[in-house]
């Protein structure tokens, strides 16, 4: 324990010198590269890059907490399946709560001189840090530790939120063209898969956990220095400069009655949701009712090498094809392949379907975020003298698939208690290896027909995404 601790100082020591000495070196190069911009008001290479470092932590971090904090809670810190699954309801649940707050009270904040949205994601980053490390510090006392996880992973997700609403609006206010943007995210998509991986499973894994935390918080205070000099936030450049900002309970009443953004939010909650119940259950999965326990770090690292591979494809598939057929094709990918894996649990059969899932979890991380821009355009156009609501579309995005994907973390949480659940034991009832099937093959497939079915209702197709490019030139 001792040595973690050691360790982990001299990590910060570390980070801290490079951060002191090298300030002045980066803040230069990096404001050369990122100002050398192409026609057109197009980004360098650079700034989609510096765009895409500030944001990976973030989705590294919510990788982790995705593929491990259930077994982590349940095997390492050893509080009993209804107490984990609490945790995890209630956390996603005040995470879910905290991002149209979170919204709000960006939509209220005022320019700066280094934007609107960047004191934010600044300001948070340290404390975001703190509470990180601690989700994943086992307490000395045992009485009291659902408390502690319950406690620490609700201020995290509030803390994230602060960081993640502010940093998914930007994307808005990096370029007015629809391209750009769409590169801006899939660099950050591919940044993020690349650097997600966390500690496999075994004996005395809590100084691991402790590291690697304190690892991925370090890479968060440097990511989100290299994102604060290498970005520029632009002006909202189709916003009328002459007449004051609909009220926020206004323009959330404009937000949700646009017909897009409902059917977009809906398909993808269903969506997010089968995703999740996949990331969340499948070490499990692998643990106790296939007896792959000593493959499924590399299994996961499979789906997430694949994932960050085949993201630039899906870009060029999305810009060939659209977004509506890509979503398609992307996302039922992964349906036959769970459902081959429950019936035939083998390692050959899991690293086809790590690679074949990772396709699809790589489309259901692109396709949303790069679909939301063409939301708000339409928006835009429908609402012509209504200004400042991205954080709105975002925040409330956010809002209904965290909430989705609480309820259904803590729903197949106490569905393992009632399968008999064992905490801490190497094997588990055979009820517990029936139930894991169903969490990674039949419920998912079920959640991504129903999402699908609502996306073939989205009315944004190639032809009206063009056309309201051409309109909203006009206007600038």
């Amino acid at each position: 324990m001792v040595s973690s601790f050691v360790y982990y100082s001299y990590m910060s020591h570390y980070m801290h010198a490079i951060f002191v000495n090298e300030y002045m070196f980066l803040r230069s190069l990096l404001f050369y590269l990122c100002s050398q911009t192409h026609p057109e008001q197009k980004l360098s290479v650079c700034s989609k890059l510096c765009f895409a470092i500030g944001g990976a932590p973030n989705q590294v971090a919510g990788s982790a907490t995705a593929f491990f904090l259930q077994i982590y809670l349940l095997d390492v810190a050893q509080i009993n399946p209804f107490q984990a699954s609490m945790v995890l309801f209630t956390g996603k649940a005040w995470g879910a709560v905290s991002d149209p707050i979170v919204g709000f009270f960006v939509t209220k904040s005022r320019w700066t001189k280094i934007g609107r949205l960047m004191p934010w994601m600044v300001g948070c980053t340290p404390f975001v840090v703190v509470s990180y490390f601690y989700l994943w510090f086992v307490p000395p006392f045992t009485n009291g530790r659902f408390i502690w996880y319950l406690g620490f992973y609700c201020l995290y997700q509030t803390l994230i939120t602060c960081f993640h609403v502010p940093y998914s609006a930007l994307t808005m206010f990096l370029s007015t063209d629809q391209r750009e943007r769409d590169s801006a995210t899939a660099y950050r998509k591919v940044t993020a898969q690349l650097h997600s991986h966390y500690p496999t499973q075994g004996c005395d894994l809590k100084e691991v956990y402790m590291i690697a935390a304190g690892v991925i918080g370090g890479l968060f205070l440097i990511c989100t220095v290299v994102m604060f000099l290498g970005v520029k936030e632009r002006d909202d450049p189709y916003a009328p400069k002459t007449e004051k900002p609909i009220p926020f309970h206004k323009g959330f009443v404009l937000v949700m009655k646009h017909g897009p953004y409902l059917t977009l939010t809906a398909a993808f909650l269903f969506i997010s949701v089968a995703i999740q119940l996949v990331q969340s259950n499948f070490v499990l999965f692998c643990t106790y009712a296939v007896d792959l326990r000593d493959h499924f770090q590399n299994i996961v690292l499979t789906i997430l090498m694949s994932a960050a591979v085949s993201i630039p494809f899906w870009q060029w598939f999305l810009q060939k094809f659209g977004k509506k057929t890509a979503a398609f094709c992307g996302i039922t990918w992964i349906m036959p392949f769970t459902v081959m894996l429950v019936f035939i649990p083998n390692l050959v059969v899991a690293y086809v379907v790590a690679v074949s899932s990772g396709l699809s979890v790589a489309a259901s991380l692109l396709l949303p975020w790069s679909m939301l821009p063409d939301v708000v355009d339409d928006f835009r156009l429908a609402n012509r003298n209504s200004k400042g609501h991205e954080a709105i579309f975002y925040s409330f995005y956010v809002f209904f698939t965290k909430f989705a994907a609480g309820i259904s973390l803590g729903v197949s949480t106490l569905c393992l208690e009632f399968a008999g659940y064992d905490t801490g034991a190497c094997r588990q009832p055979q009820a517990v290896a029936y139930t894991l099937k169903l969490l990674i093959g039949a419920a998912p497939v079920a959640f991504i027909i129903t999402g699908l079915m609502i996306l073939l209702l989205y009315p944004i197709s190639e032809d009206v995404r063009l056309q309201n490019k051409l309109a909203l030139e006009e206007l600038r």
